[in-house]
């Protein structure tokens, strides 16, 4: 299961979450609207290094998260 960065379109609050299917809906914790993928954040691999030639398709990633 991936996890995806979101932004709240109401409060602002940006955050990660765990996600089953990348089309879920996912609430924002701070006031529980439904939140939008957000494709401007950095990536991080698992070592917590950034990635900057991440596209966020695990398809084709090499290997940055």
């Amino acid at each position: 299961m991936p996890i995806l960065q979101y932004k709240c379109p109401q409060c602002g609050k940006k955050f990660e979450e765990l996600v089953a299917k990348f089309d879920d809906p996912v609430p924002c914790p701070a006031c529980g609207t439904r939140a939008e993928r957000d494709w401007s954040g950095e990536m991080f691999s698992s070592t917590g290094k950034k990635s900057a030639h991440c596209s966020g398709n695990c398809k084709t990633c090499g290997g940055c998260h």
